[in-house]
């Protein structure tokens, strides 16, 4: 088999292929057996018809479709091995030249991965982001231990004040119309917690139990609910009861309660050491994902619709499963929101061509500078994810998974080598 490329521009080769006359000829037997038992030849048994027979009687090229199909995803995966393509997408084929006793000649045309133009990635300076723990953060992690252990305690005949959780039903009015979603009954609001409309909660401040209230509210202008955006709305609301919480007091029986600790000194202790932890992760990772927005913005690179549509439906694949693990499938979302399907790609669009353009500076960089996944690397990776999965027999974990397909984890720790470097030679400031 021959190939040949003609033509490489604007992220599309455009190559021949020369199959040999003894290939096709082969694959014409396989499409004669694989097809014969449908023809009915007159003095044979169906099935049994020789091949030459069946082409005189329906023609030469009877086999031709089906002797294409069979030889020309071999000789489109040997072509492009040969001229070291690496396609993005199906390839559009025609068949130049067909016939009995010579070559075929198939031209491919096809979307291939794009080059990056490499900026200066050595030399990258980038604002350092550190975060520190303060007391007001150990306050306010006690603070939600606090809410969480809180009795709920019935606030009797005062009026509502900031933080009491009432139970009210509710009724909404747009230009004198019920609007969908805008009407519930029995429903929990604690006041000061913004899960309603700005401006809802604080006109029940003040009010009593019993009372029957009118709530003039306008809807933010990047509300989730197209058509409730920036209107004005009135709601009905009635008041059935008003709770308060009663908060445990912050002392070392406090502590014993809710930790293993003995004093309340102690716990704050062991606060602070979780957050300064975290907080250690979190600088890493927004350190991490700064450089490398710093170095895309250097790099140029040309990326192919197609690229980007693939890496949109890996994003709504990931939105529909953190929405399945919220009690919620996708298109009851988009119902919920009133948000269309097109919608939805509209936002994700940016997410999936940055992440796109990403994936490929990484890759092209690794290849600048010859970085490579060993045995080593691989080994590493696997015993970390033993001790992730809390696996005990290690060993044997780890030679179950080498019986496996592993390429899987190449692009994740080619990435970690390539971010490694960068991080290694950029200066922080």
């Amino acid at each position: 088999m021959k190939a040949l490329l003609e033509k490489k521009e604007n992220n599309r080769a455009h190559f021949t292929v020369e199959i040999p006359e003894e290939n096709f000829e082969e694959a014409l037997q396989k499409a004669y057996l694989k097809n014969r038992h449908r023809f009915n030849i007159p003095g044979f048994r169906k099935g049994k018809a020789p091949r030459k027979i069946i082409e005189m009687n329906y023609g030469k090229e009877i086999f031709y479709e089906e002797a294409i199909n069979l030889i020309l995803p071999d000789a489109y995966t040997e072509a492009i091995e040969e001229l070291k393509l690496e396609p993005v997408d199906a390839p559009e084929v025609d068949i130049e030249e067909i016939e009995k006793g010579k070559p075929i000649i198939a031209k491919f045309e096809v979307v291939v991965k794009p080059e990056v133009k490499l900026g200066d990635y050595k030399s990258i300076e980038i604002e350092k982001v550190e975060y520190n723990v303060t007391d007001e953060h150990i306050e306010e992690e006690l603070r939600i231990v606090q809410e969480r252990n809180a009795r709920i305690l019935d606030a009797g005949d005062r009026p509502v004040k900031e933080g009491d959780i009432l139970t009210i039903d509710y009724a909404g009015f747009i230009d004198g119309e019920q609007f969908p979603g805008g009407t519930a009954e029995g429903q929990q609001l604690e006041i000061g917690s913004g899960q309603f409309i700005p401006g809802f909660e604080d006109q029940l401040v003040g009010k009593n139990k019993g009372e029957e209230v009118e709530i003039t509210v306008t809807f933010p202008e990047d509300y989730h609910v197209e058509d409730l955006k920036g209107k004005e709305a009135t709601f009905k609301v009635k008041i059935h009861e008003i709770k308060e919480k009663e908060l445990p007091e912050l002392d070392d029986e406090f502590a014993k309660d809710v930790s293993e600790f003995d004093t309340l000194e102690e716990y704050k202790q062991s606060i602070r050491e979780r957050l300064e932890k975290d907080f250690k992760h979190k600088e890493e990772i927004d350190n991490e994902n700064n450089l490398l927005e710093k170095v895309m913005e250097i790099c140029e690179v040309d990326i192919p619709d197609v690229m980007i549509e693939n890496q949109l439906e890996n994003e709504l694949k990931e939105f529909d499963y953190r929405m399945r693990m919220q009690g919620l499938n996708l298109e009851q979302y988009l119902q919920f929101t009133n948000t269309t399907l097109d919608s939805l790609k509209a936002q994700l669009m940016p997410m999936a061509a940055k992440r796109v353009k990403g994936d490929l500076v990484l890759e092209a960089i690794a290849k600048a500078e010859n970085i490579e996944v060993s045995e080593e690397d691989i080994d590493k990776e696997l015993e970390k994810m033993a001790e992730s999965y809390g696996q005990e027999n290690k060993e044997g974990f780890i030679e179950n998974m080498k019986k496996g397909d592993l390429s899987f984890m190449n692009t994740p720790i080619l990435n970690e080598k390539v971010i490694e470097l960068l991080k290694a030679n950029a200066k922080f400031i």
